[in-house]
């Protein structure tokens, strides 16, 4: 047992680390948030189109993010050990591995995207749906150099190039999506479309400067010695028995709250437009999060890597007071705000109803949602990822997806029964994750 006095250098490293990450994930949100808000703002059909696109994209998406955050703890080891040459091997395998895995994963989603038509959905919303599902599709060409060249800055500990960067290419979206979505300036009305292209275009933009800054920055320089191996069987080996793992994780994850959205607009387009508002304030405050959870994987890789079991532990439980105390605030303001928030998506009347109620039972999960994200991301600076596979298809497949098909399909409770179905995913993962770092930070403490 800790006390408060022996955390507070473990919170100020951490917040150290966290805070640029939260504001680059917040970024990261923002890009679909601006998408949705003036897209709502079209129509409530443009609305749900773009909230079943997105409902398919994430599924894809995510899993690839969670396949490029196994580089993190790998490179954060090395760190804590003082390895550099093996850093240096792990960023230009990546790249390779992470292009080959992004293409055939891309091409995987464009056939699926073919397949909106036949999925149960409203025929109004297919057209803007599919519109913007394939333009977005194209940003994973710079999204692929853009998550490599940010996990690993991450694993040797800077986190401040990725927020500068997603701040600046973050306005530069938004500017784009006032004159593509609403054609401004003399640009056509593209609707779904031009926030999609808009997306495409900052992307590249992010991509493009942040391979330069790991080109010319002496911040990496050590690392970047581009002549040696670019595909190295151990080194593949290393990268493929970590990320694998976190990718299905993440897809079992993502592909829970995605069916849930495809339950959802088996309902009508009113409440997928409802259930679109709450999912995105919902992912707000879960990436924002995110950021605690990579300074727990940062800071516990380090620590575990230099083989500082008391300090690795402490940096783990940090980051998870860290996230509940994050999320305690998030709820509060869902609950505070439940009736006005969803205005900035639409003045439908029957729309805001349907989010308003969706955003209460958001506010009630916050704190599962925190534990199983901190614990998940400490998990992984251990590299111990199989395990916490094996717990989100319990977490998400066995729980969450059948309690909410049960509830909102089957006993009609609409919306409201598909999200308890997810709180009780997620609060199932939040026990599994907790107690599967706590037991193997006391195996290593002795």
């Amino acid at each position: 047992m800790y006390h408060f006095r022996e955390y507070l250098p473990f919170y100020r490293r951490n917040m150290k680390v966290a805070l640029p990450v939260m504001v680059t994930q917040a970024g990261q949100v923002i890009i679909q948030l601006a998408d949705n808000i003036m897209v709502g703002h079209v129509g409530t059909t443009a609305l749900a189109g773009v909230s079943f696109a997105n409902a398919l994209f994430m599924i894809g998406f995510f899993t690839l993010l969670g396949f490029s955050q196994g580089l993190t703890p790998l490179v954060g080891e090395c760190i804590g050990r003082g390895d550099t040459r093996r850093t240096a091997a792990l960023l230009r395998n990546s790249f390779l591995t992470n292009s080959a895995v992004f293409s055939v994963t891309g091409a995987a989603m464009a056939g699926i995207g073919l397949f909106m038509p036949f999925m149960g959905q409203d025929p109004d919303i297919i057209a803007p749906a599919q519109s913007y599902y394939f333009l977005n599709l194209l940003s994973l060409i710079p999204i692929v150099f853009f998550v490599t060249s940010k996990q690993f800055a991450e694993g040797i500990g800077n986190t401040s190039h990725a927020m500068w960067i997603t701040m600046f290419t973050n306005m530069v979206n938004i500017l784009l999506n006032w004159i593509l979505i609403f054609g401004h300036l003399g640009a056509p009305r593209m609707g779904a479309s031009g926030a999609a292209l808009a997306t495409l275009i900052s992307r590249t933009l992010a991509a493009s400067l942040f391979v330069l800054i790991i080109r010319k920055s002496a911040v990496y320089r050590p690392y970047t010695d581009f002549s040696g191996k670019w595909f190295d069987r151990t080194v593949q080996r290393e990268i493929f028995s970590l990320s694998v793992p976190v990718a299905l994780s993440c897809l079992l994850e993502v592909t829970a709250f995605n069916f849930a959205s495809v339950m959802v607009g088996w309902m009508g387009k009113v409440q997928q437009a409802g259930h679109q508002i709450a999912y995105s304030l919902s992912q707000i405050s879960f990436l924002i999060a995110c950021g605690v959870g990579t300074a727990a994987t940062i800071r516990v890789s380090h620590q575990y890597g230099a083989r500082r079991y008391r300090e690795t532990y402490m940096a783990g439980k940090a980051s998870i007071h860290m996230s509940i105390v994050y999320m305690a605030v998030c709820a509060v303001i869902f609950v505070a705000l439940d009736q006005v928030l969803p205005l900035a998506f639409t003045s439908d009347p029957e729309v805001i109803p349907v989010a308003s109620r969706l955003l209460l039972i958001i506010a009630v999960y916050q704190f599962s949602d925190a534990v199983q994200l901190s614990s998940m991301s400490a998990l992984r600076g251990l590299q111990d990822t199989r395990r916490p596979m094996l717990y989100a298809g319990i977490s998400y497949y066995l729980v969450a997806i059948p309690a909410g098909y049960l509830m909102g399909i089957v006993l009609g409770m609409g919306p409201d029964g598909v999200w308890l179905g997810l709180m009780l995913g997620l609060t199932t993962a939040a026990v599994l994750f907790y107690t599967r770092f706590r037991n193997i930070c006391r195996k290593l403490l002795g």
